[in-house]
């Protein structure tokens, strides 16, 4: 198994490259798109009770729809490949990223945004200078969570033609019997567990490096 494993990997190098590289790639363009929505809708939600949960409820109501589900949804609408894709992504990073805004912007003191309103400082800037850097590790934690979720989630989207590695797990399980079959498939799917933990570990790096000292854990 091992040797039909090497194998398949070496004849297949700049291949796996390309999907990986298209894989990681589409994954983080979601999240950010991700990202800038919930942010947006964290900002305009957080201070209201009937907000903050319509807005937790919507996004969580996503997640209850199989992956299968939303893209057979989405292709009579939009379309095969990209398109279907990015909208299932998209949808699917927004709760962490929501919830996790939500709670780091109401988690903040208000005498802190109060002193800064008190030395003369207007209400998107208070949002902008201390209210979302102090949130931001809250967010970023979010995009984390939500990163995750859309490796795993991108490659069911191979059932949609959508980028990266979900296309060599498909074509493996579908030809189940052959020789190359199995090491596609499982070539894929470590390949989707290894750049997961890659990209976690890009996170924690960013974290340390974009958080200030004193909101460090």
């Amino acid at each position: 198994m091992l040797n039909d494993l090497w194998d398949f990997v070496s004849s297949r190098r700049e291949q796996l490259l390309i999907d990986s590289y298209q894989h990681v790639s589409a994954v983080i363009q979601c999240v950010v798109i991700a990202t800038v929505i919930a942010v947006v809708v964290g900002v305009l939600v957080y201070r209201s009770p009937l907000g903050s949960a319509a807005a937790t409820a919507l996004s969580s109501a996503v997640l209850t729809i199989p992956s299968f589900a939303l893209l057979g949804i989405l292709i009579p609408v939009v379309g095969l490949g990209v398109p279907p894709t990015v909208i299932a992504l998209v949808l699917y990073a927004l709760l962490p990223i929501i919830r996790n805004t939500i709670v780091g912007l109401g988690s903040i003191d208000p005498g802190t945004t109060d002193a800064a309103r008190g030395i003369g400082m207007g209400r998107l800037h208070v949002l902008a200078r201390i209210e979302l850097p102090l949130a931001w590790p809250s967010i970023l934690t979010g995009m984390r969570v939500s990163t995750q979720m859309s490796m795993g989630i991108l490659a069911i989207a191979a059932y949609a033609k959508g980028p990266g590695l979900g296309n060599l797990i498909f074509s493996g399980l579908s030809r189940v019997g052959s020789p190359t079959a199995v090491p596609q498939a499982l070539t894929g799917t470590v390949l989707i567990i290894i750049l997961a933990l890659i990209l976690d570990g890009i996170y924690i790096v960013i974290g340390k490096l974009t958080t200030s000292r004193g909101l460090h854990a």
